[in-house]
């Protein structure tokens, strides 16, 4: 942490709004965590998002858990991370919070019999439940780096579909065709326009697949995978694109982050990178952490060290590239501030990305434009990033490297 936001902090503790802030992040957080307030009967009514958890604990015996908030109505917002930028992290907090799971244990060897709450799980609409618990609700959260939070869980002793799920079409196609792959599905699904969040969760519950080999399957493990399989097969169109002439420059600043692409001329390649300021979610410690991967044009052949960042962005990148209609070499840069540190999943990750790419770039005509301005957009200076970028330096090679730090 820098001494000058560290001192801010020090002197404000909420009150004073030294940051420029409306609201100081890390209380608004934490109350939002406070006011986790579990239902105190056994049974409650309300209208699932739809919402299905698959834990990993135990794996091949896992926890499954739909979940509801405690109201009935329009409550797809609750689970559909496409729309939640727009809320504010505090509020997005605060709603996932208010979800409560009727956990049971399952072997995720054997999803049949678990039809009800498959079709639960794919419908487009909110859909009314009863969950029974056989105890009181405990007032926990669940964080995860990977999904979004949830809120209090108990034990389910029933779980009653009442309303009527009404899957999309080829959500509902891909479900009840037990011959078509599951990967294959996500693609088919994918191009017929059905959010990826939905399309996890599909996957998560063991509604894709052929036949017998259909599997539950964790809700972190799922949401990697389907970014994965996505970006890879958009991966080999933008491969077959024309090779882009100019360098590009995207800055988008959220929440504590700020996120950078740097686009250069050149074969499709990929690189992730994140610094991690002090009294940050993964960095306790007193210096900025700075990590990184990356893939050249052939892709990868083992599991990116960044986990599912890396492929949230990735696939980000891609969609980018195959709708503007280039490939090139992308540089991908995350600074995560003071006040950030709490883990809301990667959904926050993807839908950044897409939203600085929905940005208008900046265009330089050399690496030295865009590096300069790269410099001007970071808190940590150019010469991290050179040092950090594995593919910033084959682009410069190492004599040159050494010019500019």
């Amino acid at each position: 942490m820098s001494s000058k936001a560290a001192s801010l902090c020090l002197l404000c503790r909420g009150a004073k709004g030294l940051c420029g802030k409306p609201v100081c992040p890390v209380l608004a957080l934490w109350r939002a965590v406070e006011a986790v307030k579990p239902p105190g009967d056994l049974v409650l009514e309300g209208s699932s998002p739809p919402s299905v958890f698959v834990g990993r604990i135990g794996y091949p015996r896992v926890r499954l858990a739909p979940a509801a908030p405690p109201e009935t109505g329009d409550t797809s917002l609750y689970d559909t991370p496409e729309r939640w930028l727009e809320l504010g992290i505090g509020n997005v907090l605060e709603m996932r919070l208010s979800l409560v799971r009727g956990v049971a244990e399952v072997d995720v060897r054997k999803p049949w019999g678990l039809e009800e709450l498959q079709l639960l799980a794919i419908s487009s609409k909110p859909v009314d439940v009863e969950l029974k618990f056989a105890k009181p609700p405990k007032p926990s959260v669940k964080l995860d780096v990977f999904a979004p939070p949830m809120g209090p869980a108990a034990p389910a002793e029933r779980v009653k579909v009442v309303g009527n799920p009404k899957p999309p079409h080829p959500l509902e196609k891909a479900f009840y065709d037990t011959d078509l792959k599951a990967e294959e599905a996500v693609v088919y699904l994918y191009e017929s326009g059905v959010p990826v969040s939905a399309i996890q969760r599909a996957f998560s519950v063991g509604a894709l697949g052929t036949g017998r080999l259909r599997r539950l399957v964790p809700t972190r493990w799922s949401i990697t995978a389907v970014d994965d399989a996505l970006s890879r097969r958009l991966i080999e169109q933008v491969k077959g694109l024309k090779l882009l002439d100019r360098y590009l420059f995207f800055e988008r600043k959220y929440a504590d982050n700020t996120f950078v692409a740097v686009i250069t001329p050149g074969a499709w390649s990929y690189e992730w990178i994140e610094a991690w300021f002090p009294h940050t979610t993964w960095n306790p410690g007193a210096t900025v952490e700075v990590e990184g991967d990356w893939e050249g044009y052939r892709g990868r052949t083992t599991y990116a060290s960044l986990g599912g960042c890396y492929y949230a962005a990735r696939l980000a990148t891609a969609e980018y590239m195959v709708k503007e209609g280039f490939q090139g070499t992308a540089i991908l840069i995350r600074e995560i501030y003071e006040g950030f540190f709490l883990p809301i999943g990667v959904w926050f990750v993807r839908e950044n990305v897409r939203a600085l790419f929905r940005s208008k770039p900046e265009r330089y005509d050399s690496l030295r434009e865009v590096l300069d301005r790269l410099g001007r957009s970071t808190r940590l200076p150019l010469s991290v990033w050179l040092e950090k970028s594995a593919l910033l330096r084959r682009m410069l090679g190492q004599e040159r490297l050494e010019v500019w730090l």
